[in-house]
């Protein structure tokens, strides 16, 4: 079902029979999906601008599964005995696909978390999925090669640009200031030779890009665990091509 985004360089891992589902029960929903992840075009400047929010990658994502009718949804539970509220449950799901007659799937997009948000992700995915209230689960999150080149495109980013200090960074770049931290850390690898667009590439993928944050690596991690098993699952991973350089 997913082998277009195979072909693109995607991360594609298929779980618990989803591409049996897909097949049958969302073949056009699928293709949706397909469309708009080889749709997905990331400017090298923006994995560098703060933006002060939600990257405008993640916004441009977003606002087209909308487009598509992959709505934002809050599954509310409550269960009762003798009239009397014992456990009451809300999972709000970033994107829900919802097929007349099919089922539901349910979508997150986790382009730069802490990875712990994973676990929530897939253990709602499997609390959903056993309540019947989902068929299959998706997630999205940056693959394997975006994550191993990230350093690389920050860096020919700023050389791009000619940016060789912090003030060439604050012209060219929507960056939130520096801290003392941060700069110290790019000013002790200068002091040992490195040029600016290396030393920031280095200490700022570090920092906003890091292992400890979403990533292909770490929900492999969670997957090969069996974290939210047994539900149906697709989890993607954006690849570095994605990035406009």
């Amino acid at each position: 079902m997913f082998q277009e985004l195979t072909d693109a360089g995607f991360d594609v891992e298929v779980r618990n029979h989803a591409g049996a589902i897909f097949s049958v029960d969302f073949p056009d929903q699928a293709q949706e999906l397909i469309n708009v992840l080889l749709g997905l075009k990331i400017p090298a400047e923006d994995l560098v601008g703060s933006g002060g929010g939600e990257a405008k990658s993640t916004q441009w994502l977003r606002n087209e599964l909308y487009k598509h009718d992959w709505p934002k949804h809050n599954f509310e539970f409550k269960s009762f005995l003798d009239g009397v509220e014992q456990l009451a449950m809300s999972h709000e799901i970033d994107h829900v696909r919802t097929v007349e007659g099919a089922g539901r799937i349910a979508l997150e997009i986790e382009w730069n978390n802490k990875d712990p948000f994973f676990d929530r992700d897939l253990e709602n995915f499997q609390r959903l999925h056993a309540q019947s209230a989902i068929s299959v689960g998706a997630v999205i999150t940056r693959g394997a090669s975006l994550q191993n080149n990230m350093k690389g495109i920050i860096q020919r980013c700023l050389e791009k640009f000619d940016v060789t200090d912090e003030a060439g960074l604050k012209a060219n770049f929507d960056v939130k200031d520096r801290t003392a931290r941060q700069r110290e850390a790019v000013q002790k690898q200068l002091d040992a030779g490195v040029t600016y667009s290396e030393a920031f590439a280095k200490q700022f993928v570090g920092d906003k890009f890091g292992q400890a944050t979403t990533h292909w690596s770490k929900l492999e991690d969670r997957i090969h665990r069996g974290v939210g098993n047994p539900c149906p699952m697709i989890l993607i991973g954006l690849p570095a091509s994605v990035v406009v350089e």
